[in-house]
């Protein structure tokens, strides 16, 4: 999971892709953290992806950089623990200005049964699962 994770950040935006009805939204992201030992993305609950996600959680993440490209699909679980919200606010302050721990928007999600996939021109995909 470290390399997903060391991937994402450096890519700086991934792009996460949801299902609305019979159409797929994918739409860009920056903010991935590790908070106990598991992945998590930051939204506010008055966004349509969080809509999404709460309503068909199978989501997948895609990056680019440096030639390589990383799909990571899973199940988008929400953690509504406070500790969660304030873990990821804290590794993205900017955020502070828009969003805090306790004003009901604020929403993490933790990536589940997660396959991970790097790919590129010049060599096999590699595959890591968490």
């Amino acid at each position: 999971m470290q390399r997903v994770l060391n991937f994402l950040k450096e890519a700086g935006t991934y792009y996460l892709a949801t299902v609305d009805g019979d159409q797929a939204r994918v739409r860009p992201f920056g903010t991935i953290n590790e908070f106990e030992g598991k992945l998590y993305i930051q939204t506010g609950k008055v966004k349509d992806v969080s809509k999404q996600l709460h309503k068909n959680p199978k989501a997948e993440i895609c990056a680019f950089k440096d030639g390589e490209w990383l799909r990571v699909a899973g199940t988008f679980v929400e953690d509504d623990r406070r500790e969660a919200r304030v873990a990821m606010l804290e590794a993205y302050p900017s955020l502070q200005g828009m969003y805090s721990a306790d004003d009901g928007n604020t929403e993490v999600f933790y990536i589940k049964d997660a396959t991970a996939t790097f790919s590129s021109f010049t060599k096999e995909p590699e595959i890591v699962r968490f």
